[in-house]
């Protein structure tokens, strides 16, 4: 396996500020959980004593198994922002599955969980703190990552040729600015509306409409970033929006803040 894999932002918001707090790692699963696991994760901090830092993610698509002393849980696709106060020093690691994979594991709707912590019993056979000593004790993030493996491939379930295809429609709908509409995306899958939705509240736990929005906004903060935004409305209009207010209205409800704002900066860590 690598470590540390080259890749944008993947929707944590302002990147390079957080990057000269913690140590992201991600490493690829093998062939066999490849189908269904996107990356492993980790994250490592060492702050300065009464140092804090509140690190924003944008949601997303995908299932994470996270690995926390205490908090151990698989994490649903939800709908807002999620925020992450670091203090001290810790780690935290991870299993990233593909829009879809995750279902193969867990056998029911995602929809039913959406916004709720998915115990890892339900999926592993183990509880929470039987999964976090083994995995957390290990030195680095690759040892992790090859205990996750085992944990995994007990479990691994069948090849699922629906997975597959919600997979590659997300993939899509991330590559291709210009896919705008479900119904675009529906005549691409060859699906009828209907199933489309059916299919991605089985195997997402979100609307197809939802991913969309969510990518084209995840691509803004990304631009922001990079500073390769110019004005806003011509940004506005790149992402396919016709209507600036409009593009303001998804940019806040995805990621908490205006544009104007989000080009300010991170805000620092209160209470």
């Amino acid at each position: 396996m690598n470590h540390n894999i080259p890749s944008p932002a993947l929707g944590v918001l302002h990147m390079n500020d957080g990057t000269q707090r913690f140590r992201l790692t991600r490493i690829p699963p093998s062939p066999e959980l490849a189908p269904f696991i996107k990356h492993y994760w980790g994250v490592r901090w060492e702050l300065a004593e009464g140092e804090r830092y509140n690190q924003v993610v944008v949601p997303n698509p995908c299932v994470n198994l996270v690995v926390e002393p205490g908090k151990t849980a698989c994490f649903a696709p939800g709908t807002a922002t999620f925020s992450y106060l670091l203090q001290g020093s810790g780690c935290v690691f991870g299993v990233k599955f593909h829009p879809g994979g995750f279902y193969p594991f867990l056998g029911e709707p995602l929809s039913r969980w959406r916004g709720k912590p998915v115990p890892v019993m339900r999926v592993l056979g183990l509880t929470g703190e039987e999964l976090e000593e083994p995995v957390l004790g290990l030195k680095d993030e690759q040892a992790m990552a090859e205990e996750m493996e085992r944990v995994l491939m007990r479990r691994l379930p069948e090849p699922d040729p629906q997975a597959q295809l919600i997979r590659e429609a997300v993939e899509d709908i991330a590559k291709d600015r210009e896919l705008t509409k479900v119904d675009m995306l529906c005549v691409r899958m060859g699906l009828h509306k209907r199933t489309v939705q059916r299919l991605f509240d089985q195997y997402v736990g979100v609307s197809p409409k939802w991913v969309i929005r969510l990518y084209r906004i995840q691509d803004a903060a990304e631009r922001l970033d990079s500073g390769r935004h110019g004005e806003l409305v011509k940004l506005a209009m790149d992402l396919g929006y016709h209507d600036q207010a409009h593009f303001i209205k998804d940019f806040k409800n995805v990621t908490g803040q205006t544009p104007e704002e989000y080009i300010q900066g991170p805000r620092p860590a209160s209470g």
